[in-house]
């Protein structure tokens, strides 16, 4: 038997693996093959296995995975996750190297593949009310202000969560002070020994000031840094090689010698010996070189903060509290406390508190934060107005249509914070550098040490054991690693405030490459706001009144948008609506149905062919007149005869000429493909300077088109807004959605425009060039900084100049490369891409 099943709750290849080893170690199931990208599972069984039996053995394996019957999984019937704790992140963390891809984990800690902190995605539902406590009695926990009914204290507003990301800083602060205050003192015994007369020898012997060194380390070793040494030890135990593994055997080799040394002088040769007959210790040097890479691990956090400041931003905007009318009367509500279909006021300069309708009332909306467009926009009644966008200075009523994390600004947040996690494919060359690098290190480590014993000067081992030391500590994956992560992080979040949003890092790299731009007509060239401006009929049967009954009975039932204008048309002039059934949507063509027991069809020459109705060539020759002039002609057949036409017109954006221009000049070749007619798409085309445009294309024809560039080898970003755009948005190799149009469409593209012009497009590849430019930045100094520093760590330069890197200065080397390329990326929040 076999049977196919959907698993949820998998995110990466190792979350596949263990559902596939899970599932074969059941008695009875022969073979097992898991799709990640489907969440799919083929089960191959002896006899029939029950569902539940699945279900628990992937309980008893751990992780969170549900499986269900293909068909009968719903997204509403997922079972509810465990509640997140409370605070200002959502209790989901990720690594910032993405080691395993876009896996993520439930609690604080540190990578198990590369040892780095883990970092908490934002909040999408910011708290909605300030709750208030006594300061005399915390137990006491009122939703607002007033005394405490225990003492009578007025209540205080209680502090809010800090987040994990917080929680990490402070923590590493107070541990980086304590090694500070240790590894001082230590630093300061040690260097004295340059000294000519040491004063400290009037005080204590060498011997005991060694002791002391070692009594003032254990702070810094065991509790300070202890940290990296469990992940050095994780990381051989699991052999996922990383940073820490070079940390801890350099700092760990350093600190183990001294000690070795100072409880048994006698086993070391007498290289190893000071004139005092002690052998040398770096106690020093172990534990500067842990303060140091504490102190990146330090300002590495406070960066990591900054990387994801355009995601804080905008859960900024999101208001606490919201104006709900009840009963005619207004009441203060919060945000949790409001849902569809709820009447709210929003007034002058307040922020609008959910998605929805303007249902009295006209003012101007600050939408700059979603758009990254600064003008205010004019909005009227059944005007759409999103989430923590600004009023301006009228108020006005509104309903409520999308709530909670349906809103569009908590769309964005989410859409940013996934995307953030993704891999670009260029990450691919760091991974693949970083699979080697520290068996590499170790090697040359080990190398440096036996040409230093065998050649270098007397004391040549003393030379061999601290230039082995520097050459691990300065070696630095992390940058490599950091590279692509930190600048794709940086650029979503940007993106995010310009507008653009972007569904994976992929497509912001293939962003960079596109050479074709495919572009749909109807609400991505033009407003997607089409206008009745004739009707007119050529039948003696039905006069132009009947005409427009039945086409706007049988349009009352259609999304298109040419369907919406004629519906809207119908109810000015207070046309009756007629009983319609059977209604069917024909994809490229138009729709069909029985309007008051007669058969109607509606749309372009192509349906009038599929329903059998002849067009008078009188009547396509007027057609053509309006078609010359950029407008849509939809035919109307009543009983397989052709009773007249409808004439819509579309204004062309305002953007979409100097957005074409632009693109153009980027060396694009920018296509328009649209089901309209030859006429009306060469008259749009002749407005915007297009000289390549296809004219009457079904949705299989503008996904043959893609895939006929695709042929050519041109990388083809397709924009589009509707349904039948869908398979050619999937296809090609960016996807780019108008954000005013249909969910469908949105689902399938790669980039997401807000405000829905041809400008968004602009500012996406600005943004890309922009962004790969700093990756390649980030990769070449993480490059150039091991390829140079690790040669000059091993005494490369001392034959030529006599110069040897100090492991002290190895380590700050090293600490601040990691930094530096944080801060290369952070340079792309100034960036301008509007332009």
């Amino acid at each position: 038997m076999k049977h196919t099943y959907y698993i949820d709750g998998m995110t990466c290849d190792g979350c596949r693996k263990h559902v596939e080893e899970s599932l074969i170690a059941l008695n009875g199931v022969q073979k097992v093959t898991v799709n990640l990208e489907k969440k799919e599972a083929s089960i191959e069984m002896e006899h029939h296995i029950p569902l539940e039996t699945f279900q628990k053995a992937l309980k008893e394996a751990g992780g969170s995975y549900n499986i269900h019957n293909i068909g009968q999984y719903h997204r509403h019937s997922e079972p509810k996750k465990e509640e997140r704790p409370k605070g200002k992140g959502t209790g989901t963390f990720y690594c910032p190297m993405h080691c395993e891809g876009d896996k993520t984990y439930d609690k604080s800690g540190d990578c198990p593949v590369c040892g780095m902190d883990l970092v908490e995605e934002q909040n999408l539902l910011t708290p909605s009310n300030t709750q208030y406590t006594c300061p005399m009695h915390p137990e006491i926990v009122k939703d607002a202000a007033g005394s405490c009914p225990i003492c009578g204290m007025d209540l205080v507003p209680m502090e809010a969560d800090v987040s994990a990301e917080e929680k990490t800083y402070r923590k590493l602060l107070k541990k980086f002070w304590v090694a500070v205050a240790f590894t001082l003192p230590i630093f300061i015994i040690a260097m004295s020994e340059m000294l000519t007369n040491n004063p400290l020898y009037d005080v204590l012997e060498l011997k005991y000031w060694n002791w002391i060194q070692f009594v003032l380390s254990i702070p810094v070793v065991f509790y300070a840094t202890w940290m990296f040494f469990e992940r050095a030890y994780r990381s051989i135990k699991t052999w996922n090689l990383n940073m820490f593994t070079l940390i801890g055997i350099g700092a760990g080799v350093a600190w183990l010698f001294s000690v070795i040394g100072m409880l048994v002088p006698d086993f070391f040769p007498d290289q190893f010996k000071t004139e005092a007959g002690t052998v040398h210790v770096y106690f020093e040097a172990a534990t500067v070189i842990l303060t140091l890479v504490l102190l990146g691990q330090l300002l590495e956090a406070r960066a990591h903060s900054k990387t994801n400041s355009a995601v804080k931003e905008l859960l900024k905007l999101a208001p606490n509290k919201a104006i709900k009318i009840v009963n005619g009367e207004e009441k203060e509500v919060s945000i949790d406390e409001i849902e569809l279909g709820d009447i709210l006021r929003v007034k002058p300069g307040d922020k609008i508190p959910v998605d929805g309708v303007l249902t009295e009332g006209e003012t101007s909306v600050d939408e700059s934060m979603i758009t990254g467009e600064p003008i205010p926009v004019n909005k009227t009644v059944d005007d759409k107005v999103s989430s923590g966008t600004i009023n301006g200075n009228q108020s006005f009523l509104m309903k409520a249509e999308k709530v909670g994390s349906d809103t569009l600004l908590s769309q964005i947040i989410h859409m940013v914070n996934d995307a953030s996690r993704s891999r670009a494919p260029i990450q691919n060359l760091a991974d693949k550098v970083s699979g080697y690098f520290v068996p590499v290190v170790v090697i040359i480590a080990l190398i440096t040490f036996a040409v230093w014993a065998i050649w270098g000067p007397e004391p040549a081992y003393v030379y061999a054991l601290v230039n082995a030391i520097a050459v691990l500590i300065i070696a630095c994956p992390c940058a490599l690693g950091l590279a692509t992560p930190m600048s794709v992080m940086v650029g979503v979040g940007k993106g995010a405030q310009n507008g653009v949003l972007i569904k994976n890092a992929e497509a912001l790299e293939k962003m960079n490459k596109v050479s074709t731009l495919i572009v749909d007509k109807t609400g991505t060239i033009t407003e997607g706001k089409p206008t009745v401006e004739k009707v007119a009929s050529f039948d003696n049967g039905f006069d132009e009144s009947q005409v427009l009954q039945y086409l706007v009975s049988l349009n009352n039932q259609s999304e298109h948008p040419l369907a919406e204008a004629t519906v809207k048309y119908g109810k000015e002039q207070k046309v009756e609506f007629l009983k319609t059934e059977r209604f069917n949507a024909v994809t490229g063509k138009g729709v069909e149905g029985s309007v008051n027991g007669k058969k109607v069809s509606l749309g372009n020459a192509k349906m009038m062919e599929a329903a059998d109705a002849k067009l008078p060539e009188a009547m396509e020759n007027e057609a053509q007149t309006f078609q010359k002039q950029g407008k849509t002609v939809s035919y109307v057949a009543i009983d397989r005869k052709v009773a007249g036409y409808v004439v819509i017109g579309d204004k062309i954006k305002k953007t979409s000429a100097k957005a074409i221009k632009a693109l153009q000049d980027k060396n694009i070749n920018v296509i328009m493909l649209t089901g309209d007619n030859h006429d009306t798409a060469r008259a749009v085309a002749k407005e915007l300077n297009l000289a390549d445009f296809r004219a009457s294309m079904l949705p299989e024809d503008k996904l043959k088109e893609v895939e006929r560039l695709q042929s050519e080898a041109k990388i083809v970003a397709m924009a589009g807004d509707g349904i039948n755009d869908a398979p050619a948005l999937a296809k090609s190799d960016v996807g780019i959605a108008m954000g005013t149009g249909t969910d469908v469409a949105i689902e399938s593209a790669d980039l997401t425009l807000v405000k829905g012009d041809l400008h968004g497009i602009v500012k996406a590849r600005n943004l890309s060039d922009v962004v790969m430019r700093n990756i390649k930045q980030n990769l070449f100094f993480a490059l150039i900084y091991n390829t140079l520093g690790i040669p000059i760590a091993a005494g490369l330069l001392y034959p030529f100049f006599g110069i040897l890197l100090s492991p002290m200065i190895a380590a700050l080397a090293m600490s601040f490369s990691s930094v530096s390329v944080i801060a290369n990326a952070l340079r792309l929040r100034t960036k301008k891409i509007d332009s």
